[in-house]
């Protein structure tokens, strides 16, 4: 796919890995960048695209009605980011049954909910692609991120599904699995991340190939060697991070 004239929709746009795609998406030519946020007021204006060419709009993945009310306006969407998640730290039996649903929520549930609407938009649209931001921890998890894993886990099982049945719509339905990330988010995980700009690039090439799965870093890629060669490796491996 590419970047030049595309219609892009970016969840989670207001910081981080999100907020670097939007910037990635502008200096590539997309036509227009619909940036996503609960609060459309917490963009940093200093560092957004001219008004022209970008939108901030509200979304709130728990709130059905704010996900179709801007699938209503974002009706010209060729390629939808879903960024948007949360990461809580926990191992995954020690958790409060209502961390782990508020994880999956967000994590899973309201990414479903966001393609579930959008895809008929970017069907009509003449196809395009769907860009799922999932993380190395839908392969294995450590354990004090037990909830966080699961969530993503089960994004990546929906990832799969998605692939199978918006085939013959003319999308492409990829994921991205990166490693830490230095981001508010990631900020009380004491190891090395990577930059947001340098994933932000690297996603925004993997789209233009179509790459059904993207390891945008270094630490992704070597995840990504063993998970290809020894699943259960990597597994041992992360159940002593």
């Amino acid at each position: 796919m590419q970047i030049e004239g595309a219609i892009a929709l970016v969840t989670g746009a207001n910081r981080g890995i999100g907020l670097a795609l939007v910037q990635a998406l502008a200096e590539g030519g997309a036509r227009h960048i619909y940036g996503t946020a609960r609060n459309p007021e917490s963009f940093p204006p200093g560092e957004l695209p001219p008004p022209a060419q970008f939108s901030a709009l509200r979304l709130d993945l728990s709130d059905g009605e704010s996900i179709e009310d801007v699938a209503a306006l974002a009706n010209d969407v060729t390629l939808l980011i879903n960024n948007a998640g949360s990461l809580s730290g926990g191992a995954l039996l020690a958790a409060p049954p209502e961390a782990i649903r508020g994880e999956m929520a967000t994590n899973c549930f309201g990414l479903i909910e966001v393609t579930r609407l959008f895809a008929p938009v970017i069907a009509r649209n003449g196809g395009g692609v769907i860009l799922n931001m999932l993380s190395v921890s839908s392969l294995a998890s450590a354990p004090d991120l037990g909830i966080y894993a699961t969530s993503k886990a089960a994004a990546w099982a929906a990832t799969q599904a998605m692939r199978t049945s918006l085939a013959a719509d003319n999308i492409r339905v990829l994921s991205a699995f990166p490693g830490p990330v230095d981001t508010d988010m990631s900020s009380e995980l004491e190891v090395r991340k990577a930059s947001p700009g340098s994933v932000a690039e690297a996603l925004i090439a993997g789209i233009e190939r179509e790459d059904p799965e993207i390891f945008p870093d270094d630490m992704a890629r070597q995840a990504e060697a063993v998970w290809r060669s020894d699943p259960a490796m990597l597994i041992r491996q992360f159940s002593v991070l």
